[in-house]
């Protein structure tokens, strides 16, 4: 497996301001996020306060921060990292598509708005997962729950319904608004799949140590051999086992150090405000001390 000098998640302005400025370093990079790059800035009305891009669009800064990228030989990997584990002298990376490797690691995947539901922290990795790919084996034959906080998880509803009996799927979001709104529920979540439109608030303990069950607002229980709760981010203190986390932000000092040697952090994980110019800026600190980190333990 090729190991790579600076794992870069999420492609935000910190994790693009990350990647140009460790390319410029001539590191080997590795950009892991959304090829569309930051939803939250392509729907940005108007940004006032980035210098040198007065009054733009948030969708025409994405397009320009792409076209930086292109210019640069910068490509992304489309992926989801699920959990970052630090294994010594560098970390491993477990994502949708598969595990990568990284000397140093840039955590800039944004903020986790959704909270967590009562049961989940405290079944995660007892039927209750946040990879549909990685753990869809587990569940060959089963019934699984899946919790789609957003379309693209629709995706993994499908997935999963070629690989288990059945599978549940609750949207917290409006479906009928989506750009698939109209395609067949058998094409569109997939032929073993059945959408549930009520709001999950608790999962709990099942019959056995692995099953598990589904309480919703509407007062119903739905029974399962696991549950998948997919958001866009995972909670940092779960994304990253061991990572010092205040007020479900990542702690950093100025050199946006995490508490995991090797281990950096830019951009709205790290905590308000939530600016792009704010987030630029700290990628491109993280991604000067991530180099400095590597030229250290060469030395070393």
């Amino acid at each position: 497996m090729a190991r790579y000098d600076i794992a870069i998640l999420g492609t935000g302005p910190a994790g693009v301001s990350a990647a140009i400025t460790a390319t410029i370093r001539n590191k080997k990079i590795i950009l892991i996020g959304s090829a569309d790059l930051s939803a939250k800035m392509v729907k940005a009305h108007e940004i006032q306060n980035y210098p040198g891009l007065p009054h733009i669009k948030g969708e025409d800064m994405a397009a320009a921060f792409k076209a930086h990228l292109d210019s640069m030989g910068i490509g992304i990997t489309e992926d989801r990292i699920n959990a970052v584990y630090a294994m010594g002298d560098y970390f491993m990376l477990q994502g949708g598509a598969g595990m990568y490797e990284a000397s140093t690691v840039i955590l800039a995947s944004g903020v986790s708005t959704s909270r967590m539901l009562p049961g989940e922290d405290e079944y995660l990795g007892r039927g209750v997962s946040y990879c549909a790919t990685c753990d869809a084996p587990l569940y060959r034959g089963k019934k699984a729950i899946v919790i789609g906080y957003t379309e693209e998880e629709e995706a993994e509803a499908r997935f999963l319904s070629e690989v288990c009996e059945e599978v549940l799927y609750f949207p917290m979001y409006k479906t009928d608004a989506s750009e698939n709104a109209g395609m067949p529920d058998a094409e569109r979540f997939g032929a073993r799949t059945r959408v549930i439109p009520e709001k999950p608030v608790a999962i709990e303990p099942g019959e056995t140590m692995m099953n598990k069950v589904v309480r919703t607002a509407e007062g119903n229980t739905y029974k399962t051999d696991g549950v998948f709760v997919l958001r866009q981010s995972v909670a940092p203190d779960k994304l990253v086992p061991g990572i010092k986390v205040e007020n479900n932000h990542v702690a950093v000092d100025r050199q946006m150090a995490t508490s995991l040697p090797g281990c950096f952090a830019a951009g709205d994980v790290t905590g308000t405000p939530y600016q792009y110019i704010k987030s630029a800026g700290e990628g491109n600190v993280a991604a000067l001390s991530a180099v400095a980190y590597l030229d250290k333990m060469k030395r070393a």
